[in-house]
Parts: C-alpha cells; structure tokens; sequence
C-alpha cells in the first residue's frame, strides 16, 4: 500500500472525529471533566474531614458534644433546723417548687408569654418586659415565681412552654411565729439569713449544695439526669437556750399588758442563774416572719432586750447598797436620815415619793428611798458604786454577738459632781439593756458569781467550764438578797405585793425612770421596771420586766410591771417544776 492510499483510508476517520469533536463539543467535554474533577476534590475533602473527626480528633469532639449537651447543675441543700432546749422547732426548712425559664435559644411568642403569665397571675407585659430586658444583659436563666406548690407549678409545666424549667428550692418556715420572732429572726427569699439569729449563724445553718449532671437539649430543656456528683448536705441544726413553754408564756403576759397599758414597748427577759442560759425574751410589739412582705416600720424587728438602752433607775439601789457594805462603812442596820423626804442638790431637787424619816440600810431598799442611797454616795464616794457596777456587767456588751446588741453607758467623768453623784446611786446617768440588768442581779442570785449569758444551749460540760469570777462576797450577796425578799413581803415594809408568787419567796426591786425627751426628763412619761428572783431560798430564775411609757393613771414599776413578774414566774416554777419554798400555812394545815 502506498503513501497516499493510506493517507486515504484516513480520511474518512478525521472527518468523523472532526465533526463530533468541534469547538462547541470540545467545550462540553473540558467542562464535564472539570466538574468530574471538582467532585473528585469535595469527596476527598469530605473523606479527610470525616477521617479527622471519627478517627484523629475523635475525643476532642466527643468531649465538645458533651459540652454542649450535659449540663452540670446545682443541688439545693435545706438549712438547718434552729430548735428549743427541749427540740421544739422554731424553725424548719420546707422544699417547695420555683418556677424559671431557660432564655438560651428561647424565643417565646406572646401568646406563650401570656399563658405563662395568666397561670401564674402575674401581669403579661410585665412579664415580657422582663423577660426581654433580661435577654438583653445577656442572662441565660431567671426565676419567674418562686416558692410555690407542687400542685401550682405542675399546672405551669402542662402548658408546654419552651424554656420553663422547675427548681427545687427551701422556704424557710416559723412554726411559733411572732412568739420567737425577736430570737430567732428570718431568711429571704434565698435563704440567707437576715435578722437575729439567723443572721448570727448563717454559716453554720446553711447546706452545702450537691452537684448533678443532665442533659439538655438545644434549648436548655432537661431530657434526662445522668448521674448525682456530689450530694446535698444538710446545714447544721442549732439549739436554743430558749424553753419554748417559758417563751410562749412570757410572750403571752407580756403581750397582755402592753394592750393594757398602752404602752410604746415591752420587754422581759428569763434567765438561767446557774448556767447564764436566756430562757425567753420577748418584746412588743412584735412581727410575723412569714409576712414581713408588710413590714414598713423596722423597729417592730429589733429585739429590744439587747438593742434598746434605757436609764435602770431604782433597780441599780440594789448595788448602790451593795457597795455601802462591801466599803466596812455600812451594815445593814446603820442608820440613815432620810427627812423631810427631799433636798436640794446643786439646784436640783432630789426626793422621795414620802417622808420616810429614818430608816435601817436594809430600809433603804425596801422603801426604795433616793435620799438615802445619795447621802450613801455622798459619804463613801462614787467611784465604789461605779466600780461595782462595771464589776456586774454594766458599761460592756454581753457578748451574745446578737446583731445590734449595745453595751450601754456607765458614766466615767474625771470629776463627778454632787448631783452626778446622787442620780448615780438611784439610776440615772447611765443606761443598760435588760439582758444585762438580768446578768446583773444573777451576781446577786448565784452568791456573787458573774457568769457569761448565753442564747445557745449549754451542755453540762461547758457550764462546768463557763469562766466564772467572783465579783462579791458571798456573805455579802446573801445580805442583799435578804433586803431585796422585803421589797415583795408586806410585813416588812415592802410595796410589790404585785409581784408575790404563791407559796414561792421572791426578792426584787421595782424602777421607774423619768423618760429623757428633746428638753430633758419629761414630768408625765415613765418606764416601769422590776427585777425578781425565784425563788429565794436557792435562786433558780432572774426575771427582768420593763413597759416603756405606759398610759393611764399607774406608771410605777410595783404597779405595771411587777404583776408581769408574778404570773410569768408563777407558771415558770410550775413548768420548772421547782419545790416551793413558802408553805408554813400548809405545813400547819398538815399537822392539824
């Protein structure tokens, strides 16, 4: 075959090659190629991405996941129970449902907002106003209602509304109410405490909350809980030194006078003599901690038995005397001329409520006679009277660490006038609350022991080792007691008949203190005090009573104050179940 027939078989060849592969056909061929390539790249992409995820950074991604769909999340844990001695409850920790919602990834239309609103009573706009404002600052979670129950927050969860979540939470709950209020105090809505003893051991009440962990879905709702990590712990529980039964008494005849007399305030305080242990302080007026939602005058909260100060007027004879004794000056049967019943003292008019002309030391209590105890002080000085009183307590705080607790103001000046002198010795010119004027007259009670008062109670153990000081004689405690039983025995003189208990011997001291206004002493404003001692023979109680301001014709201490003393201690030694130490008529009665 030669050359040219061979180029003419060919031929024919090209042309068909050149008709099917023109420029428009070799376009199309180029272009599939290209995308055939393009996908070929995308595979491998693919490929080597899914072999990077599942293979090489396949717990790192695991671990992301689980980032973004197992939450860990709080546990409440309830706070613990604050108690009487005797385990009664004051108050208890009650778990209960909130109602919150979940604002990550929620967007709720009005419609659900209003529904959410209406079943919970609460005004729609205000709701989604917040709601809103809350997106806005970048919050993922708020409360919505809080503390309700079960049935109340179940009926919110049936609505379905994305991102509403329940929590549960404790509200705490005071089975005494006002009765222990001033003691025990309350916690807010968080359950921190915020007033009293609540506020005082916070730490030691509150829980230590657990940990758990869930998942969620894509808009925070909880699926399902995985595991518990750490369990909530319970706070721990804290003993009062409080007797419940005394409380409530002591409210009840507190309470019952201060209606009576109109009165601005009360308050009583029932202590221990041998442990130093509060065993009730009340106050009026008093509040509801389960309403202070209503609360506009904040002074209904203090408890007045350690915050409030007052002038101890004639109780403070008691010590008056004591240091009259305690100088070698004075026994008890020294002579003291108390006529006309006044006289004049740098200007000032010191008197008394009759002329008693003269009068025994030990009379000087019993009549409650200021022109005695000044011509006292005039003669042994005022440093003795002071130092004594700051020896008993007076001038310092108890040391309760109640919030708010004054320590009050024992006069110091480098040179005391005649007049500062005077006032000194029946009450006035310094001021004490009424737990320290029971702390006080305990020294007097327990033969010239002081002791630390306590409103927690105390085991037998740590009231062997309270620290203990001898701050008077026994001897000479004896002898004051014995002139403070006249005060409340007739037959001896004595005026506070108010404040005899049956078949019980009772020392006291009545007061009453002119109260201090924007000009000075005001003429017709009063507080009435006293102090008692039950029973004599072995002192087991010191009750301090004070009306501040009482209305009506009586305002001294034997006639408003003093019957107080009696029915509290009356029923205390019934419930103390204490061996009366007065039944002579009995015993005669036996015999016959």
């Amino acid at each position: 075959m030669d050359k040219n027939k061979g180029e003419r078989l060919r031929e024919p060849y090209r042309q068909v090659r050149g008709r099917s592969l023109g420029r428009g056909n070799w376009q199309k061929f180029w272009r599939l190629n290209f995308l055939l390539f393009l996908m070929f790249v995308c595979v491998g992409i693919v490929s080597w991405r899914l072999s990077s995820v599942q293979i090489l950074n396949r717990s790192f991604f695991q671990n992301e996941g689980k980032n973004r769909t197992i939450r860990t999340v709080p546990l409440e844990a309830s706070r613990g129970l604050i108690l009487d001695r005797n385990g009664e409850p004051l108050a208890v920790s009650t778990p209960l449902t909130s109602i919150g919602i979940n604002l990550k990834n929620t967007d709720l239309d009005r419609s659900e907002i209003l529904a959410l609103a209406n079943t919970l009573s609460l005004n729609g706009d205000v709701l989604a106003s917040r709601i809103q404002n809350n997106l806005g600052m970048g919050r993922n979670f708020i409360y919505i209602k809080r503390h309700l129950p079960p049935t109340e927050a179940d009926q919110v969860l049936n609505l379905g509304v994305p991102g509403v979540e329940s929590r549960t939470e404790y509200q705490r709950f005071y089975p005494q109410g006002e009765v222990a209020a001033h003691i025990v105090g309350f916690s807010n809505v968080d359950d921190v405490g915020q007033e009293g003893l609540e506020l005082v051991y916070d730490e030691y009440l509150k829980g230590s909350p657990g940990k758990r962990q869930v998942v969620e879905d894509g808009r925070g709702n909880i699926l399902e809980e995985i595991t518990t990590l750490k369990n909530a712990e319970p706070g721990n529980n804290l003993e009062l030194s409080i007797d419940f039964r005394l409380q409530n008494l002591a409210y009840k005849e507190l309470k019952a006078e201060f209606v009576k007399r109109r009165a601005r305030s009360a308050t009583i305080v029932v202590l221990d003599v041998s442990s130093g242990e509060v065993l009730a302080m009340a106050n009026q007026p008093s509040y509801n901690p389960h309403n202070k939602s209503n609360l506009t005058d904040f002074s209904l909260m203090r408890n007045r038995a350690l915050t409030d100060v007052f002038e101890p007027g004639s109780t403070v004879k008691a010590f008056t005397i004591a240091a009259a004794l305690e100088s070698g000056m004075y026994h008890p049967s020294t002579i003291i001329e108390t006529s006309p019943g006044w006289m004049m003292v740098n200007g000032n008019e010191v008197k008394d409520i009759h002329d008693y002309g003269t009068l025994k030391l030990s009379q000087v209590i019993t009549k409650s006679s200021n022109i005695g105890t000044s011509k006292i002080a005039f003669d042994i000085g005022p440093e003795p009277i002071r130092d004594l009183l700051e020896r008993v307590g007076f001038g310092r705080a108890t040391g309760t660490g109640f919030p708010g607790e004054r320590s009050g103001v024992l006069p110091s000046p480098v040179r005391w006038s005649k007049i500062e002198t005077a006032t000194l010795s029946y009450g006035y010119g310094l001021s004490a609350t009424a737990l320290q004027l029971a702390q006080a007259y305990s020294v007097i009670a327990d033969r010239g022991i002081l002791k630390p008062v306590s409103l927690i109670k105390l085991s037998d153990e740590e009231i062997n080792s309270l620290p203990r000081q001898k701050v008077l004689s026994s001897e000479l405690s004896l002898q004051v007691l014995d002139m403070l039983s006249s005060v409340v025995d007739v037959s001896r003189g004595g005026s506070a008949v108010g404040a005899k208990v049956p078949f019980y011997k009772v020392a006291g001291k009545t007061g009453t203190a002119h109260v201090v206004g924007d000009s000075g002493y005001e003429e017709n404003l009063h507080n009435s005090l006293f102090v008692g001692l039950i029973p004599v023979s072995k002192p087991k109680l010191v009750i301090v009573v004070v009306i501040n301001e009482p209305k009506g014709s009586e305002h001294y201490g034997g006639q408003v104050a003093a019957p107080v003393f009696s029915r509290v201690a009356s029923g205390a030694m019934r419930v103390l179940n204490i061996v009366p130490d007065d039944v002579p008529l009995l015993l005669s009665a036996g015999e016959q």
